[in-house]
């Protein structure tokens, strides 16, 4: 099967982020399968873009899969620039049309940039190769501009898009979302509700079975902490306002004096603030911040830890539900996880492996902290292995490939 992946945002591991695209093709590769996937050669998301060298487009073999990079000028924000460099992906799709398709028709088209608008391109090439149409969903545009942004849904901008999301709807053959509660939505906007399919982030095991180094990073401070009896409740990632960290300093007032430790690892725009807050609030004792550490070595960390905690602000947009990399990262580490979300979905709950708590509540916090630390080793141990368990059958990239190859290979067509 020639599969032909549009995602403007693109990465992998040669690049950095977004990294589904390359993991998902990668396995599509392995089962014997041709993969194209067609990229702006600028993303404000990679660690590095590919050098153009002055040419419009460039073909580069990575792993197996067949980048397509279509010339885009940098950008920084969300102004001009940004919207200069989504026409110029747009208009080089269409420019290069045969070129992209390569010497073999595509069987499978999906349009997959975070916006919609590539479901125009995506469609004139699908329809002149008969090829299955496909439209893979990350964030709902424009609602995520309109919910999160404030923009009105009168604005121009707005309308484009939604007319775009419309015709995502009744262009595609199917529609592959990644958030498992958005079926209504879709079906809200002209969708048949046979075309619907959740397939959501994963893991790649192998991230999981690399040695640890010797020793571990911060083996040394939090080994001191586990001799003298304090149980650990760690946070690693980002610190911003959205990951709702406030609550996490403010719930060691409430643990004040017991033998529990709140660590958050990582770095962000929020952590000096969060970081003076402890110390305005006295709570050194039992909040601390650690720098970021490097991707491997995220396992070893998350594995020196009693529990973990993942946290978000409300907000309405998380009613279509959520699948964060960092909480399926404390799922693979086989630890109980405090789970403070309100999303339509709740994998902790689902997966038996910890506590479920309201968002923004230092009080539930400290109390899902008291209530693990209380709990047998066994009973931790249970709950660690039912979410390590869980992600494995559920979540790993090789049962979403496998997944998304059941897509390709359904008999269904829409009427374009």
């Amino acid at each position: 099967m020639n599969i032909l992946l549009i995602n403007h945002y693109a990465g992998g591991a040669k690049h950095g982020m977004e990294f589904r695209p390359y993991f998902m093709a990668k396995r599509w590769v392995e089962m014997g399968h041709r993969v194209t996937i067609a990229a702006s050669s600028f993303s404000h998301l990679r660690t590095k873009n590919p050098s153009m060298e002055g040419k419009k487009v460039l073909e580069e073999d990575v792993d197996g899969i067949r980048y397509f990079w279509i010339h885009g000028n940098s950008y920084e924000g969300n102004g001009v620039g940004r919207i200069r460099n989504m026409l110029s992906f747009l208009n080089g799709l269409y420019a290069h049309i045969g070129q992209l398709a390569g010497e073999e028709k595509p069987d499978v088209v999906i349009a997959s940039s975070t916006y919609p608008l590539d479901i125009y391109p995506a469609h004139k090439i699908a329809k002149k190769y008969g090829a299955m149409l496909i439209y893979e969903v990350h964030d709902l545009w424009p609602l995520s501009p309109i919910e999160l942004g404030g923009m009105s849904p009168k604005h121009p901008y707005i309308q484009v898009m939604q007319k775009a999301e419309n015709d995502c709807c009744k262009l595609s053959d199917y529609i592959v979302s990644l958030l498992p509660c958005s079926k209504e939505h879709f079906i809200e906007h002209g969708m048949a509700p046979e075309k619907f399919v959740c397939i959501p982030n994963g893991i790649v095991k192998a991230d999981w079975d690399a040695p640890f180094h010797e020793p571990p990073v911060y083996h040394d401070k939090l080994g001191a902490y586990k001799a003298d009896g304090w149980f650990l409740i760690g946070y690693t990632g980002a610190h911003g306002i959205a990951n709702a960290l406030d609550s996490f300093v403010e719930a060691g007032e409430l643990l004040r004096g017991r033998k529990i430790k709140l660590i958050a690892v990582g770095q962000g725009p929020e952590r000096d603030r969060l970081m003076k807050k402890v110390q305005e609030l006295h709570v050194e004792e039992n909040v601390e911040f650690l720098p970021a550490v490097k991707r491997d070595e995220v396992p070893e960390l998350l594995s020196q830890f009693d529990a973990l905690y993942v946290g978000l602000q409300r907000q309405p947009l998380f009613r279509f539900g959520v699948s964060p990399n960092k909480l399926m990262d404390y799922m693979m580490a086989g630890k109980p996880v405090i789970f403070a979300i309100d999303a339509g979905n709740d994998m902790v709950a689902e997966a038996g492996c910890g506590v479920s708590i309201p968002p923004e509540d230092s009080a539930a916090i400290a109390k899902a902290a008291e209530q693990l630390a209380a709990s047998p080793k066994v009973e931790l141990a249970a709950m660690g292995e039912r979410g390590h368990r869980f992600i494995l059958e559920n979540y790993e990239y090789d049962v979403l490939a496998k997944k998304f190859i059941g897509v390709f290979e359904s008999p269904y067509r829409a009427k374009k």
